[in-house]
Parts: structure tokens; sequence; C-alpha cells
């Protein structure tokens, strides 16, 4: 299995910015990287994922335009950058891998095998 660790939440003010990583050890050749997020009372929810073999991304709705995902494989390293945050982006936030030899990486997250701690973002004024 792949060990995630999460790190860079905080507390932000609404409309401001957080740079979130994802320490990778064990990599596999091929794999997607995930990041998700859930807040109290509700559903997780897919923020964005990226997959090594060519650093392909998909972004959820819900922060598309707002967010970038980049993948550093000298560090085995994550990155989500987010920017313009919103309230209704508080939540815990974690990273999650999975093989993957597909075209796209998904944001199901019941498709993803290991995950890590998450880390809390907190999005007030």
């Amino acid at each position: 299995q792949l060990q995630l660790v999460e790190s860079g939440g905080g507390l932000v003010q609404p409309g401001g910015s957080l740079r979130l990583s994802c320490a990778v050890s064990g990599f596999m050749r091929y794999y997607a990287i995930g990041w998700f997020r859930q807040a109290p009372g509700k559903e997780r929810e897919g923020v964005s994922c990226i997959k090594s073999s060519d650093d392909a991304t998909v972004y959820g709705d819900s922060v598309k335009g707002r967010s970038t995902i980049s993948r550093n494989k000298a560090n085995n390293t994550v990155t989500l950058q987010m920017n313009n945050l919103k309230p209704e982006d508080t939540g815990v936030y974690f990273c999650a891998a999975v093989p993957f030899v597909g075209w796209s990486c998904s944001l199901v997250d019941r498709l993803y095998d290991d995950w890590g701690q998450g880390t809390q973002v907190t999005v007030s004024s």
C-alpha cells in the first residue's frame, strides 16, 4: 500500500488561498492521486485528481477554475492549490491513491484504495 500524508490546511479568510500537499511513499509506476473533502453532515466530495502516466487532471465542478493540482515526481508530492476560497470549501481534505491504467482519473471515492489521515481547512471571517 502507498503511504499518504496531507499537510497545509488551516484557517483562511474568504477569498484567500491555501496550498495543500500530499506526500506519497511507496509509489507504483502507474497510479492516480485524488483529493477529496468532507464537511460535517455531508457526503465526501471529489475535488481533483491527477494520474502519474501523463499528469492528466480532472476537477470537480465545485472547484473548477479556482484550483490547480500538480505532481512533483522528484519530491513524491502532489499539490492542490486552492484560490478564492469560500466558506463552503470548509472541510477535512484527504488525498488518496489507486493503481491506474485508464485514460482519465476518477473522482469516485470508492475506487481509491489508500488514504491519508486528512487535513482540516476552515474558511471563515
